[in-house]
C-alpha cells in the first residue's frame, strides 16, 4: 500500500490540527489480527521505518524518548526464536516452546523496549509512554493495511530471554508488535461496557 504522508514539521513550527473522521471510523472497528494468522506480504524496510517514525510521535513527558525499537525481520526473528527454543528446551519447558508459535509465524516483528531514564519525570509516566508507542505502532500497521498483534509472553519477561534480545538489566519489553497479512479477517471479540467503567467526579 502506497502512503503519502506529510513532511515532518520543523521544530517549533505550528502543527495544524483538523478533524479526522476517518480516524474515528478506523478506531470504531479496529481489531488485532491473531499472530498465527499473519503471513507474507509484510511491510518492507521503508514502511517499517515509516511505522517507527509515526510511533515515535507519542506523548512523552519531558521529551525523554524512554523507549527504543528492535526490528526482527524474517531471518533475525527466526534466529531469535531458535535461541529462545534452545533456552526453553534446556529447561525442559515444553509449554514455553509451544508458546513460541506466535513469535515464529508472523513474517516480521518490532520489539518495543521500555528504557526509562533517571529523571524527575516519574518512571511510571515513562512506562506509559512506551505503552503508547506499542499502541501507535499497532494502529499504524493496521492503518497501512496489515494485520498486527501486540504480544507479550514469557520471552518478554524472562531475564535470559531479554538478554538474548539485547535488553539491558534496567529495560523491559513493553511488547512485540508482530505484523503481516492476515490470512483471514479477525472476528469481533467481546468488548467492555464503557458506561459500566465510567463515573463522573462529584466532589
Amino acid at each position: 500500500m502506497s502512503i503519502d504522508l506529510p513532511a515532518t514539521p520543523a521544530f517549533g513550527a505550528p502543527v495544524a490540527q483538523r478533524p479526522a473522521p476517518e480516524v474515528l471510523r478506523f478506531l470504531a472497528t479496529r481489531r488485532s489480527a491473531s499472530a498465527i494468522t499473519l503471513t507474507e506480504p509484510a511491510p518492507p524496510a521503508g514502511e517499517l521505518e515509516t511505522l517507527i517514525a509515526l510511533a515515535a510521535r507519542v506523548p512523552d513527558h519531558g521529551k525523554l524518548a524512554p523507549w527504543r525499537f528492535v526490528v526482527l525481520d524474517a531471518e533475525a526473528k527466526a534466529a531469535f526464536a531458535q535461541r529462545l527454543e534452545d533456552l526453553a528446551n534446556a529447561r525442559g519447558d515444553a509449554r514455553a516452546v509451544a508458546k513460541l508459535a506466535k513469535l515464529k509465524t508472523p513474517p516480521v516483528g518490532i520489539a518495543v523496549i521500555s528504557s526509562p531514564r533517571e529523571h524527575e519525570i516519574p518512571e511510571w509516566e515513562q512506562l506509559l509512554s512506551a505503552g503508547a508507542v506499542c499502541t501507535t505502532l499497532l494502529y499504524a500497521a493496521q492503518a497501512l493495511g496489515y494485520g498486527a498483534n501486540w504480544i507479550t509472553d514469557w520471552y518478554a519477561y524472562d531475564a535470559e530471554a531479554k538478554a538474548i534480545l539485547g535488553a539491558a538489566a534496567h529495560e523491559q519489553v513493553a511488547g512485540f508488535i508482530f505484523i503481516g497479512t492476515a490470512k483471514e479477517p479477525p472476528l469481533e471479540r467481546e468488548r467492555p461496557d464503557p458506561k459500566a467503567l465510567t463515573t463522573r467526579w462529584a466532589g
